[in-house]
């Protein structure tokens, strides 16, 4: 049963996600996780100050289980079917991340220096968080969708703004982490 704590093969979840996609596209809906906090603005009440979140949010309920699944499923991944978190990256890298402050740098996917609790303590971590909420949630607005919904949906139903959002992310990633990055940190 080893095999159930292995990531599973890219033959085998990218077919799935594909499949799922495919379902998707036959019914008629659109896969993205951004367009779940719209729904869920509009379901508090948001339509009363703006128009953008006056719509029918009960057609978009099917999503708001999707967010549900992939909350249990990472929290049924992460607690029960995850023995080793560390991280296979070059041992350059690791080194120079912990040079920098990276301290679990190879041991986890999400480094203690940004995911812990401490970053509201601390008035840079929290600035920082605030900021790049603002940026991500604007770049998510503006560009029409986040990247699970250019990269995955918008690419299987061969949309070309999801073409140039998708290559956009890719660009923005580089500049962030080859130029801001060692900026902040």
């Amino acid at each position: 049963m080893n095999w159930i704590y292995e990531p599973w093969p890219w033959y085998l979840s990218g077919p799935l996600i594909a499949l799922v996609m495919f379902v998707l596209l036959m019914i008629g809906k659109r896969f993205g996780m951004s367009s779940n906090l719209r729904t869920m603005c509009t379901i508090c009440g948001a339509g009363k100050a703006s128009d953008f979140f006056k719509f029918n949010w009960k057609a978009q309920r099917w999503n708001l289980i999707v967010v549900l699944g992939v909350i249990i499923g990472g929290f049924i991944a992460t607690n029960f079917l995850s023995t080793d978190t560390s991280v296979d990256i070059n041992p350059k890298i690791i080194a120079d991340l912990q040079s920098i402050g990276f301290k679990s740098a190879g041991d986890a996917y999400m480094p203690d220096l940004l995911f812990s609790n401490d970053v509201f303590n601390d008035p840079k971590g929290l600035l920082l968080l605030v900021l790049g909420g603002i940026l991500v949630g604007f770049g998510a607005r503006y560009a029409g969708g986040c990247t699970s919904g250019h990269a995955i949906s918008g690419l299987s139903d061969l949309q070309i703004p999801s073409l140039i959002a998708v290559i956009s992310f890719f660009i923005g990633g580089l500049v962030m982490i080859h130029f801001i990055f060692p900026l902040i940190f």
